[in-house]
Formats: structure tokens, sequence, C-alpha cells
């Protein structure tokens, strides 16, 4: 890529982004016009990949992780030969557009993620940085080097100051990701005016102090950034941030380098200005000069020969390693190498469903050796460490195990990076509790549709002694709030197994699973179909020999409590049934769910959280929905229940109660 190459793919970008946002009358030129040499170089001539074939397992990953700049990405995507027509630019931030305020994953090709919330980006590109150095280890061999790619992110001052960067940044230089390269556009500016005002720390050097390889230099200096790009190359045992001083809005003669040109059309007067600047026609719209054309034309045609001779390295790899062939295949399908061989149990076993899921998980781990995921510094509380399986180190990147430290919510995000990258079943682990840290994770993998498995412990109140900051009251109805996320709380070592499978088959959303400290009874299921029926969301554990007059719906610890309830309740008929998935049920067909609780029956709720959400199931009752509604107290767990008034005394006093 020459000079005059660079800058007419530069001038494209600027000419493209300028158009499409004042079209638009919305969104952030700054960013696009400030960093379009950088761009241009990367689709240009630094990355591999190939717009013909958008998932080709070796490219390498491109991250904006400061996706308020959008326009950057779609005009690169536009430029190189992706599919995104010129005439999706010109709908930019229009509905139905693939052109989108910010990128959104799976809705346009070529984004590798979906980004806006400031940090998340840096956090994913991190999460797909160890599944290349995983997917490396455990598939390349000393003849065939099938995995050899880079993980290339942008991030700017808002990402800069967002928590989720930090924690993510720590742990990626604990793990010497040395495929990891980062560039930081330091432009100076942010929404409320110069940075100044808010941000002045030495950011090389908070870098360098989690273990970065860290270069400053000019965004401008095409020779500097290949030279920054290929030391980074080679320095294999640390992630690499490369520092580049901007101009927000290069090119505006009036707004350049100001707070206005970050997140507002020029205007008509502006864009004509920065025309004349930039020596484009001002009285043509999304203009590109002949000489980008023919240049990324050109740049197909090589990009498209280097994924031929991959192919003809691959089919060499498979042909001389065929047992990793059909791993290879199985990683890619999502398809397990063998069958589930869940632990069995008995009726009367007593077990927290915590423990039943590590069981669970070491059941899963031998069919589907691409599970990968960790806790964050609670896997012997949240119990997702189990025999054989290794841990994933800087000295050892066939674990599977990750050791995440106390970085909940980059742990959410890195998960999501991993799931993102396509080969690999990602969880992530903690108390229930601190899901708060991970929510904006949790919500962009419901968002995206990507299937990464969320594993909360230490569910309720029965968490006891550590008190109410760690006792999760609300955190139920939280999870549930948001929109295509399935939230399970299975309520035995059984109804374990099967929600775990539940989360492993899932394709299309996460799962996150709500397991208890305490042990519970296994009981005995009246429905001969219960684990099918669990899929829907919920089934009958317990029924009345005649028409029941009372129905008890409970989800996981409560489901024994309601048992126990039932059983001491005279002179009624009560039906109990286990619902460990209320969005599911309520997703089943008309007929399924009257069969479960039929029209005009009464029903309880039995939940130890908020009452918020069940009313859809009592008619509107709130006096029919036994829950807790204020925060716990500090206690061992029976005690806590006793001083809570939650127990199967004071719900059969509920049930008894007439309406």
């Amino acid at each position: 890529m020459n000079a005059t190459e660079l800058q007419a793919a530069a001038a494209a970008i600027r000419s493209l982004s300028m158009d499409a946002i004042q079209a638009a009358n919305s969104g952030h030129p700054g960013l696009p016009m400030g960093i379009a040499e950088l761009g241009a170089l990367l689709y240009g001539e630094i990355m591999q990949h190939d717009p013909a074939d958008p998932g080709w397992e070796n490219r390498d990953r491109f991250i904006l992780s400061a996706g308020h700049g959008s326009m950057l990405v779609y005009s690169l995507l536009h430029l190189a030969g992706y599919d995104l027509p010129l005439e999706e630019l010109k709908n930019f931030r229009q509905v139905g557009s693939k052109t989108p305020g910010h990128p959104e994953w799976g809705h346009t090709v070529g984004v590798e993620t979906t980004t806006g919330p400031l940090g998340q980006g840096m956090a994913n590109a991190v999460g797909m940085a160890i599944a290349e150095s995983m997917a490396a280890a455990r598939f390349n061999t000393s003849e065939h080097q099938i995995i050899d790619h880079y993980t290339y992110a942008i991030v700017g001052d808002g990402c800069m100051m967002e928590g989720v960067t930090a924690e993510a940044a720590s742990l990626a230089g604990h793990l010497q990701l040395g495929k990891l390269i980062v560039f930081y556009d330091d432009n100076q500016i942010s929404i409320d005016g110069s940075t100044e005002i808010t941000f002045t720390e030495d950011v090389p050097a908070r870098f360098r102090a989690y273990g970065w390889h860290v270069q400053s230099g000019d965004a401008y200096d095409a020779d500097g950034i290949r030279g920054m790009i290929q030391a980074a190359r080679e320095i294999t045992d640390k992630p690499s941030f490369i520092s580049l001083r901007s101009i927000i809005g290069k090119g505006s003669p009036n707004k350049a380098g100001t707070a206005g040109v970050h997140g507002a059309a020029l205007g008509e007067q502006e864009v004509a200005a920065a025309k004349r600047e930039l020596g484009l026609p001002e009285d043509t719209q999304f203009y590109i000069p002949p000489v980008a054309s023919e240049f990324f034309a050109q740049r197909r045609n090589e990009l498209g020969i280097a994924r031929q001779e991959w192919k003809k390295l691959f089919a060499d790899w498979a042909a001389a390693n065929p047992a990793l062939k059909q791993e290879w295949e199985a990683f890619r399908s999502g398809k397990p190498l063998q069958d589930i061989s869940f632990p069995l149990y008995s009726t009367g076993d007593s077990v927290a469903t915590r423990s039943a899921g590590q069981k669970a998980m070491q059941a899963v781990a031998a069919a589907y050796p691409n599970l990968v995921g960790g806790s964050a510094d609670l896997a012997a509380s949240n119990k997702t460490k189990f025999d054989g399986a290794e841990e994933y180190s800087s000295l050892n990147h066939r674990g599977s195990i990750i050791n995440y430290g106390v970085r909940e919510h980059a742990m959410g995000a890195v998960c999501n990076g991993i799931a993102l990258y396509g080969l690999f079943k990602s969880f992530a682990a903690t108390f229930l509790v601190f899901s708060d840290y991970m929510r904006p994770s949790v919500r962009l993998a419901a968002l995206m549709q990507i299937p990464s498995i969320f594993v909360y412990t230490h569910d309720s109140i029965f968490v006891g002694e550590d008190g109410p900051t760690h006792q999760p009251i609300e955190h139920y109805a939280a999870m549930r709030a948001i929109p295509n996320l399935h939230f399970y709380r299975p309520g035995d070592a059984e109804e374990t197994n099967i929600a775990w499978q539940m989360a492993l088959e899932r394709p299309d959303g996460p799962v996150a699973l709500s397991l208890t400290r305490q042990n519970l009874p296994v009981y005995a299921k009246q429905d001969p179909d219960w684990q099918e029926n669990m899929r829907r969301g919920a089934y009958i554990v317990q029924d009345s020999k005649s028409a029941p007059e009372v129905i008890v719906v409970a989800t996981g610890s409560e489901v024994a409590l309601a048992l126990e309830a039932a059983d001491s309740v005279k002179g009624t008929a009560i039906r109990v049934v286990s619902m460990p998935s209320r969005e599911l049920f309520l997703q089943q067909s008309v007929e399924y769910r009257e069969a479960v609780l039929p029209p005009g029956v009464r029903v309880v709720v039995a939940e130890a959280g908020i009452a918020q959400g069940w009313e859809v199931l009592t008619g509107g009752r709130r006096e029919d929905i036994f829950s807790i509604d204020r925060f716990g107290v500090s206690g061992p767990g029976a005690a806590v229940a006793d001083a809570l008034e939650f127990s199967a005394a004071h719900l059969a006093a509920r049930i008894s109660q007439k309406g």
C-alpha cells in the first residue's frame, strides 16, 4: 500500500463517514475521520482476512471497542469488499439497515462483536486472544500451523476510563497474550470537552504496569505505525499497546480537535468545507476516489489467494491428523464428541446444586472438550474445577480452566469474546449476588444471541452468615428482566443435570444457572416425562389424588420447601410444580400451560426473592406470592430463614389461607 493508495483510502473513509452521518443527522464523525489512516492500513495491508469468507477461522479479528465510531468499520467493510453495499451506508442509523448506530455482531457481516458500551469490546478482544491461543495449542502441530492470527482492537479515551478495561488489561498482561494488539486513539477529547477535565493519567505507564509491551507514535505516520506493529508482533510474551496521538475530526477545518466533532453531524456547511480541505468533490456524496477502489479490488485478489493457500495447509493437516480433524469438526459444530454420562442420584440424596453442577461439568467436559471458562476467584465455592481439568495459563494454553481473579466485569466480557471466537463452549462463574458486576456483559450476550453460560452459585438467603451483602434478593427478577437470557433455577441434583444439558444445547442466546450452596434433597418426580417437560420450563413434581384446589409453583431450593409444606397441609388437594424457567414456561402452548396450571385453580408461588414478576401466575394476587421483599441478615442459613419467616411452616400457613 503506497502513500497515494493510503491517502486515497483514508479520504474515502472520511468522505463516506461525513456523508453517512450527515444524511442521518446523527452519529460520531470524530473517530473515523481522526484515525482513517490506521483503519486503511489495517484492512488494506496489515490484517489477514478475506471478504469472500468472513467466517474464515484463521482470519485476524478486528474489534472497534470505541463503537460510537462505527462509520470507520462500515466504511472499511464496504471498501474491502464485504457484503455491505453503498446503499447500506446511505441508510446509516435507519431502521432495518445493516449500518446501525453501533456495530452489531450477527447483523453486519464482518463485525466481530457488538460494541458501544465502552470497554466491552476491549475485554471481548482479550477473550478472542485467549481463544486463539487455546485453538493454536490444541490443533497446531509441528508440521502444520493452522491457527496463526492476531486480534486487533481500537480503543478510545472512554474505553480507557471504564473499569472493565482495567480488569481486562490486567488479566491480558498476566496471561502474556502476545497476539493481542490494541491501538489507543489518543485524541484527548471526550463528549464533555478536553480530557484534561477528567482524565490526566499516564495511560502508557498504566499499561506497562499491567505487563504490556507499550509504544507511542503519530496516527498519521504510516511507516511509524508499520514499524510499531512489526515490533509488537516480535514480542510474543506480552500483549501490545500502541498509543497513537490523533486529531479528532481531522479534515474538518472548524471542528477538528474539538468536542463538537465527537458525537454530532458536522452540518452541511462544515461538510462542504471539509471536502474542500480534503480535496474531495463538494457536489458528490459518498465519493470514493478511484485509486482507493482499484487498490481494494486488487487487495481482494491477494487476500483470496492467501486464504486458498491456508485451505491447502488445512487439507494437509487434516489428512495427517484425522483424530484432530474430528475434534475440530466437533468444536466447529458445537456437538459433543460422545454422549454425556451424567451422574445418577437416588430419591433422598442430599446434594447442593453447586456440587451437582460440578459433577455435571465433569461429565460435560468428557463429551465437550471445548468447554472452557472459569471463576472470579471463587472456583472452590462455585465448584467449577473438577478432576482432570487443566488450568489455562501463560505456560499452558491447552488448559480449559481460566483463573479470572476478582474481575467479574471483565470475566463476563472475556467469556463472550471466547464464545464469539466460534470454537469453544464458554462459561463464567461467581456468586449470584455479583451478577450485578457482570450485567452489561450478560445483556450483550443476550443481545448478540451468543451461547455464553453464566454459572451463579450461593443463590439465596441460605448463604447465611455472609449476610445481606452476599444474599441475593432482587437478582432472580433482574436476571429475568433481560430479554433472550434463559435463567434456570434447578431444584435438585437431577434437575441440575438437565439444566446443564439445556445450557449446552441452546444455540441462540446465553443461559444463567442459579445454584445453591446448601444441600437439597433429591425428590421423587411424579411426571414420568419430567426431563422432557423441564425443557418446557415447568413440570408437575407431585400431584393431588383429586383435582387440585391449590397449585404451589416453586423454583430452586424452594421446591423441596413446597413439597414439605404441601405434605403438612391437610384437607386440601395440592399440586406442586417445579418451574426452573418461568420464561420458557410462558413461551409454551396454551394447552401445555393449562395442563400444568389449569384455569380457575388458585396458584401460590414460592421463591426466596422479590415477588416482582410472579403476578403473571397468581392472577395479580400479591398475597399468593411467598417471597422475600427485604434484604437479609447475617446468621446461619436456617436461622436467617426463621428470622425472615421463610420456612415450610410459613408457606403452609400461606397455602391454607382462603382466597
